[in-house]
């Protein structure tokens, strides 16, 4: 576990990064279109001292605007849809080692309409409800992801392991065996994801309850701890496991080709 990559932080530069790119994607139509209306604006308005001038200069003003909002949409678009690709692989790295209270909105098209409401009804009555609900919704987006990456990560180990059977080589059944150890350990990261999404689901609503009808959550504090350490360990078991594998396909490639 230590080999693998401390923690990801979410950095000022990262922040200025996406907003950059946020702003250029909404601006460059807007710039496009209205630089050459301005400019254009201006010469009709001080050089178009004759009909053709004036008519000539309110053409091109038409023209070029509409040829500047054709590309700036177009440029929109490309930023767009860097800037999808670039908070996608920022989801990424920060899920990768568990999922943080004050790093769900990162992940906020990933919650239920029914989650984002409750939390912006509690974060506007108990900022402590509000505080444990985040880090609830931080443990099931963990759980949920791992779920999924598991169901995937078993699923490609089966396959692999149907390969082997049908080659014939002196490390094979070595193979076979590291094959099924991790196919057990993957399979108990996805049992135990299951869990931790029972219980963050359960805990919840265990929130919402309690927000409500104005109550507290002391006695449910060791529950939030046990979530909260799930959500460390998981992922990291989750990436040793997949890391441990990509190891053995190099080592296979040597004794099968």
């Amino acid at each position: 576990m230590n080999d693998l990559e401390p923690r990801y932080d979410v950095t000022k530069k990262d922040l200025a990064k996406g907003k950059r790119m946020k702003i250029a994607a909404w601006s460059a139509p807007v710039l496009l279109a209205t630089a050459p209306t301005l400019i254009f604006g201006f010469l009709f308005l001080f050089f178009g001292t004759t009909p053709p001038l004036a008519a000539t200069f309110l053409f091109l003003g038409v023209i070029t605007a509409i040829v500047g909002l054709f590309i700036g949409l177009i440029i929109s678009g490309v930023l767009a849809y860097r800037y999808s690709n670039w908070t996608k692989a920022m989801r990424e790295r920060i899920a990768a080692d568990g999922i943080r209270a004050e790093e769900v909105n990162w992940f906020i098209n990933e919650l239920k309409p029914i989650e984002r409401k409750a939390l912006k009804e509690i974060e506007a009555g108990d900022v402590l409800l509000a505080d444990a609900f985040r880090e609830t919704l931080a443990s099931r987006l963990t759980a949920t992801r791992i779920v999924k990456s598991s169901k995937q990560e078993l699923l490609l180990a089966k396959r692999r392991q149907n390969k082997l059977k049908y080659l014939k080589s002196e490390k094979s059944k070595d193979f076979q065996a590291e094959i099924n150890r991790d196919i057990e350990k993957i399979s108990s990261i996805n049992k135990e994801a299951e869990q931790m999404l029972a219980e963050s689901e359960s805990r919840l609503q265990m929130i919402e309850a309690a927000a409500m009808r104005g109550g507290t959550l002391a006695d449910s504090e060791l529950a939030l701890k046990k979530l909260s350490a799930r959500t460390k360990e998981l992922p990291l078991a989750l990436e040793a496991a997949k890391m441990q594998d990509e190891i053995r396909r190099e080592l296979e490639k040597e004794p099968l080709d």
